[in-house]
């Protein structure tokens, strides 16, 4: 399905040059002079090399249709993960790097949402967010809780974050996965 450059969102895979390739990243470009264009980061789906290409706003490129289906995410084996569809139990083995930098948020036995292209898993989507325990926080300086300061911590999972000063060693949390931002203390 043909459609204008303007309209490319990350996550959709197109066609360029005879090869399928998932968008990663997007911006739309207005120089001082002359017509704004879209600068588009993708990676290809075969090999998984990374390219950047730029398109005028007006030019067409080819937009290739993807089924959703959601799996519960089993392993990880060395450089993939394992991922089974909990209807027909059957196991699909996708590259980890297809997560990109959301890759420690995957958890076991969690379910994520696969765009798949003939068959082919070319994208998976993590929930909004997920519950982590804070495995080392900052200590509070005195008078820091009047302001709505943050503090730096690191999760279970070992990235690092930013938590209200209220927040200590031990405590879960809710985590927004897209930007690992905090979001609220986990209330189970």
């Amino acid at each position: 399905m043909k459609q204008q450059a303007n309209l490319i969102r990350a996550g959709q895979v197109i066609e360029h040059e005879g090869r399928r390739w998932t968008v990663l990243k997007q911006q739309i470009i207005t120089p001082g002079k002359g017509g704004a264009f879209i600068q588009v980061e993708m990676r290809d789906l075969k090999t998984g090399n990374k390219t950047n290409e730029r398109w005028r706003t007006a030019d067409t490129v080819e937009r290739l249709m993807t089924d959703n289906r959601e799996y519960t995410y089993s392993y990880t084996d060395g450089e993939n993960l394992v991922l089974m569809d909990p209807e027909t139990f059957e196991q699909t083995m996708v590259p980890v790097d297809i997560l990109g930098e959301q890759a420690p948020f995957l958890q076991d036995n969690m379910t994520v949402e696969a765009d798949l292209v003939e068959g082919d898993v070319v994208a998976l989507h993590l929930p909004q967010s997920a519950v982590l325990e804070v495995i080392e926080a900052d200590p509070v300086v005195k008078g820091q809780t009047a302001t709505s300061s943050y503090k730096p911590a690191i999760l279970s999972n070992g990235v690092k974050t930013m938590v209200p000063p209220f927040v200590e060693a031990g405590e879960k949390i809710v985590v927004r996965i897209e930007d690992a931002s905090y979001m609220e203390r986990y209330k189970g």
